[in-house]
């Protein structure tokens, strides 16, 4: 796959990216089908068939239980070959989710996500919003915290993960990116997309095959990649199959 930019971020990234909540947690997940957390081999073997088919960007976040963790073991040696998509805001314990959105949670998450994955920086740093975007936009305070991590290189780029049209678009015009929600049966966040397009920003879609409960790849995918708006797509699997399916669906629309 030939890599795409991501909005005026300078980062550039394969138009699929492999979400890694199965890495780390199979708890209080949204999939159809129960599953087991793989092996470090299993995973090992992911990783690897990922980046044969030119995937180049993760995503992950301390809210999928060890998630951060197994990765930080399994890059060893091939940090400079992924582009990283880290978050802060949502933790995942005790089989429930809880939010923090001070500027001190966030230092303290960033410098945890960082030691966990083992690495001096984070490609793209995202908040991991419960819902509520404008309110937490809305605090200066971290949106200053963000933009200083940029500042000392800790991140290369800062957004949001959000749920909102409206959260989406303000978090593009005060940040670089947003993760964001567009399907077809879900339209509802794309002034996101279109403010993305108008004003150089960089979009990822999550939950593009409806996590796992939308079966038709092909027709997933054309919806996601028909808006210009959009830069890449977040697909989770821990199946071989599947993610050499996902990206020869991408290959013949891109």
């Amino acid at each position: 796959m030939d890599k795409v930019k991501l909005g005026n971020t300078g980062i550039e990234i394969s138009p699929i990216g492999l979400g890694t909540v199965k890495f780390g947690r199979n708890m209080c997940v949204k999939y159809p089908e129960n599953f087991e957390l793989p092996s470090y081999e299993e995973l090992t073997e992911i990783l690897a068939l990922a980046k044969s088919l030119g995937i180049n960007m993760l995503d992950t976040a301390p809210a999928y239980g060890t998630s951060e963790q197994r990765l930080g073991a399994l890059l060893s040696g091939q940090r400079d070959d992924w582009v990283i998509i880290g978050k802060a805001g949502e933790e995942f314990q005790d089989g429930k989710s809880s939010y923090n959105f001070t500027p001190d949670h966030f230092k303290r998450s960033l410098e945890r996500s960082l030691t966990r994955l083992n690495t001096g920086y984070i490609d793209v740093f995202l908040i991991h919003s419960d819902g509520l975007d404008m309110d937490i936009l809305q605090k200066d305070e971290l949106i200053k915290t963000m933009h200083e991590f940029k500042e000392q290189g800790l991140v290369k780029a800062i957004g949001a993960s959000t749920k909102t049209a409206d959260g989406g678009a303000k978090a593009l015009e005060l940040m670089d990116v947003v993760m964001a929600t567009y399907t077809k049966d879900y339209i509802d966040e794309k002034p996101v997309l279109d403010y993305a397009l108008k004003h150089n920003k960089g979009v990822i879609l999550k939950k593009v095959l409806s996590s796992g409960h939308d079966n038709n790849i092909g027709d997933a995918m054309r919806f996601a990649f028909n808006h210009k708006g959009v830069s890449g797509v977040i697909i989770g699997t821990i199946n071989l199959e599947h993610l050499k399916q996902n990206v020869e669906t991408a290959e013949k629309l891109l």
